[in-house]
């Protein structure tokens, strides 16, 4: 019986570090490996999004028809609220992901300077948040707003209300 309690003592030298190993293998590992995550499009698109919309020189996201209908959407009482994920299309795999945006520039920027932003930006967000590999995201710069459009929208705002 002393030789049993023997081979159950640690060894001399032996680090307790290697006896904490011993016992995490027994339950199947790490507790935060057991089981798997997997996250939605919807979710990477809203983080996405909202990253892309903290760059500054971004005016908004989406086509026009897009943005329109959702303008439409949002004064609509009881309606949806503002889309962050307008303008932006995900695809999610196991690990990584692929982005697609679509943003309007303010007049004056340099474009390459707001995309490099962006996808900078875009990229720290959705790897910090979610864990996956942004493999890539892809901007198309559909619109550039002009200063005297901004004076127009706030008239036909007015005239709605």
């Amino acid at each position: 019986m002393s030789e049993t309690t023997e081979q159950n003592r640690p060894a001399e030298g032996e680090a307790l570090s290697t006896r904490k190993s011993q016992v995490t293998r027994r339950g199947g590992g790490e507790p935060g490996a057991r089981g798997r995550t997997t996250i939605a499009d919807g979710v990477v698109e809203k983080i996405a999004g909202m990253a892309a919309r903290d760059v500054d020189g971004v005016h908004a996201m989406g086509s026009g028809i897009s943005r329109t209908f959702g303008a439409v959407r949002d004064r609509v009482p009881g309606g949806t609220t503002k889309s962050v994920s307008r303008g932006v299309k995900v695809e999610v795999g196991e690990v990584q992901t692929a982005l697609d945006l679509e943003i309007v520039v303010e007049y004056g920027v340099s474009i390459s300077d707001v995309a490099r932003d962006v996808r900078e930006n875009v990229i720290n967000a959705v790897e910090r948040m979610t864990g996956l590999e942004v493999v890539e995201v892809n901007i198309a710069v559909s619109d550039v707003k002009l200063p005297e459009e901004e004076e127009e929208e706030e008239e036909e705002e007015r005239r709605i209300q």
